[in-house]
């Protein structure tokens, strides 16, 4: 068991040297003398609220105190006589959880939901009493934690723990920081449980709560919590990390003389700063020691530079990289691009005098504050700014990017708690983030903005993130201004397009699950895919994405922004649009036949296409199409064509020559890699008439090295493989 758990003045000296905000041990002594005294007010104050009182006012100097008085007075009286495990009165229990969030900045509702969140739950008092007496507010956030206290935390109800916490928290982030420190106080207090007790919650706690605080960004609350984890399930390892860090501490620290240094520095640059040594916590050391090996006293903390304003933390990294030698490899801009839990700070790495690497972070004093709590750091995030109210039963998200939005969404929308929980998983374990930068606007979708997704992530991803269930009509996407195919992987600061079909009755191709990596794209891909497929099985989606390595645009088979080659074609079936099919891309005068999807769209095919024998294979029954004008062909088209040639030098640019000199627009090319020195290319082409189609083919043959043309969806002839 851990020694911050088991032993308060240990407790205590371990949270000065971490430098974090620490519960004082002194204060948690009072606050149990005073509750076996009762609740007897002291100047309108009673004795055991003083500590929780003195640190409220030092976050929020003008806080009312009068509601807290009173939700003591309550709590108090209705725990009176019920006990802890470890002996102690059970009220020191939300008094510690209390002072917890108070030194974290929490505001005076969420501390007086805390007084009160085990009342409901373990004593006579109901929830309209707490209404009564304190709020629909206090009320919302009692009930929500009682909630979560009934929900069932061992392996067996894992699957449906997580989907229990979301419907608890309703949506409402002060719900989960309530239960944060609820777990915290308990998790310090755990060695009074039996061994196999304390290894179940410290697992529920590694896998659910640690990375919810991660998500909430409550560093402070997270540091320690995988401290207590790590001690409990892996003991020898922390035991060696003990050792280490006190092995340290009684050498000279070489990151004192460099802080020293910088603060001299930015003394002369006439910068105000506040200079600190910032120790790590257990697991950082630990993390630290596997992968750089036996660390050196350095790697043992950080230096934090805080300052007041965002442009002073660009002047500090300016004169450190000035005056020290900086690892050029080490610097993170979180100002610019905050991360996915609303932390800032700019990272840097300065060397010292005798060679010693200082990770340095620069941030202001309020990016410190919410790097340490998060959203507790927020105040109340749901009150209403400019007069102006929420609509009714709706809170604003103040995760980012709508994190918990998207959660509850989730859960209401995946049946299968299997399915949910693993999902949710892959999401906590996310912990590298990048940021796209989306263009759009209302006739493409939401306004322009930035989107935080895994490192990884693809198109696909970016996709779902940004239209949700709308993104099954996504046909391709630019990255950086270039064309590229769906499963193009992202990269941070890339700047993203995605391009839209106007057929809504488009869905995705299976092939998307292979693209996709956050459970957002994979479940709505899912939900689609798992649809009653009697309408359109067999046939491919003209979504589907190629990852041909030397495409210059999106897969040939995608369809694209501008469909009017559709409207040149007429089903029998009276009131249905029509669309032509992307594996084939007929054009007039083709022989050509028709299937109905989704929506009561058909598709048209050529009937020559593979497609079609596979659909008539499976009882599908044709609907009937024709060509408008009696099959003139005096229409513009799209097509696609598969040159097969030689492998060549500047073969790409005469084909292309060859086209353009037809009056032909390239939509799309895609160069697959050669294979025995034969070559394939890829053309999706626009043609201004239908009736120049066969010259166009003519014309590509006549390239020198092109041994054949074709149209998509037609077999590729054994022949035409031979030299």
């Amino acid at each position: 068991m851990s020694a911050e758990a088991t032993d308060p003045d240990n407790a205590e000296a371990v949270g000065r040297r971490r430098g974090r905000p620490r519960l004082d041990v002194q204060g948690l002594r009072r606050i149990g003398r005073a509750a076996l005294l009762g609740a007897a007010p002291r100047d309108g104050l009673p004795d055991a609220l003083e500590h929780v009182a003195k640190v409220h006012r030092r976050h929020h100097p003008d806080a009312g105190l009068d509601i807290l008085s009173k939700a003591y007075v309550l709590a108090e009286s209705s725990h009176r006589g019920q006990m802890r495990k470890s002996g102690e009165p059970y009220i020191t229990h939300p008094l510690a959880v209390t002072l917890i969030l108070a030194e974290l900045g929490a505001e005076t509702t969420t501390l007086t939901a805390s007084l009160l969140h085990d009342t409901v739950e373990d004593t006579e008092v109901t929830l309209d009493q707490v209404r009564a007496q304190f709020g629909d507010e206090v009320c919302y956030l009692v009930d929500g934690v009682t909630k979560l206290e009934k929900v069932d935390y061992g392996a067996a109800a894992e699957p449906e723990t997580f989907r229990k916490m979301l419907v608890a928290t309703g949506n409402d982030v002060r719900v989960m920081s309530i239960k944060l420190a609820d777990r915290l106080h308990n998790m310090r207090t755990l060695g009074v449980m039996r061994p196999e007790k304390q290894v179940r919650i410290a697992k529920v706690t590694r896998d659910v709560l640690i990375p919810l605080a991660e998500r909430l960004g409550v560093q402070a609350l997270k540091s320690e919590l995988e401290d207590l984890v790590f001690a409990i399930l892996h003991p020898e390892e922390y035991a060696a990390t003990r050792r280490l860090v006190a092995e340290h501490a009684g050498r000279p620290d070489p990151l004192a003389a460099i802080a020293a240094r910088v603060r001299t520095t930015l003394d002369e640059a006439r910068i105000q700063a506040e200079v600190l040594v910032r120790p790590r916590h257990f697991v950082s050391v630990h993390r630290v020691r596997m992968a750089r090996g036996e660390p050196t006293g350095a790697d043992l903390g950080r230096l934090l530079v805080l300052v007041t304003e965002d442009a002073d933390c660009y002047a500090v990294l300016g004169e450190l990289h000035t005056c020290f030698t900086p690892v050029v490899s080490e610097f993170k801009d979180f100002i610019a691009a905050p991360k996915f839990n609303l932390y800032q700070s700019l990272h840097t790495a300065v060397t010292g005098e005798s060679g010693e690497i200082a990770e340095t972070l620069i941030r202001t004093h309020q990016m410190h504050r919410v790097a340490e709590a998060g959203v507790i750091a927020l105040g109340n995030p749901y009150a209403p700014t400019d007069g102006a109210d929420a609509p009714d039963g709706e809170r604003a998200d103040p995760t980012r990017p709508g994190w918990l939005s998207r959660l509850l969404e989730w859960q209401r929308t995946t049946p299968d708690p299997d399915t949910f929980w693993s999902s949710l998983r892959d999401d906590l374990a996310q912990d590298l983030e990048i940021t796209v930068f989306c263009a759009g606007g209302p006739a493409n979708g939401p306004a322009d903005g930035a989107i935080g997704l895994p490192a990884g992530a693809s198109c696909v991803d970016a996709a779902y993130a940004r239209h949700g269930e709308a993104a099954h009509c996504c046909i391709g996407a630019r990255v950086n201004g270039r064309l590229a195919t769906l499963a193009t992987v992202l990269r941070d600061g890339d700047s993203l397009h995605l391009l839209m079909a106007p057929d809504s009755a488009t869905g995705p191709a299976p092939e998307w699950l292979d693209h996709a990596r956050t459970p957002a794209a994979r479940l709505a891909i899912s939900r689609w895919l798992s649809r009653p497929t009697g309408d359109d099985a067999g046939e491919p989606s003209p979504q589907s994405p190629r990852t041909a390595p030397a495409a210059t645009g999106p897969a040939p088979g995608d369809a694209a922004e501008l469909t009017p080659a559709a409207v040149l074609a007429v089903a029998d079936l009276p009131g249905a649009a029509v669309r032509l099919a992307g594996c084939c891309t007929p054009v007039p005068p083709d022989n050509v036949t028709g299937f109905a999807v989704r929506g009561g769209t058909v598709t048209v095919h050529r009937a020559l296409c593979p497609v079609v024998a596979r659909m008539a294979a499976t009882g599908r029954q044709p609907v009937g199409v024709r060509w408008r004008g009696a099959g003139k062909a005096g229409h513009g088209c799209r097509v696609t064509l598969l040159a097969e040639a030689f492998s060549r030098p500047h073969l790409l640019a005469d084909l292309t020559e060859a086209i353009a000199a037809q009056g032909v627009a390239v939509v799309s090319a895609a160069v697959e890699p050669p294979h025995e020195q034969r070559v394939r290319h890829t053309y999706t082409l626009h043609l201004p008439n239908a009736a120049g189609l066969p010259s166009l083919m003519r014309a590509m043959r006549e390239v020198p090295g092109v041994f054949d043309v074709l149209r998509a969806g037609r077999a590729r002839p054994t022949a035409a493989l031979r030299p």
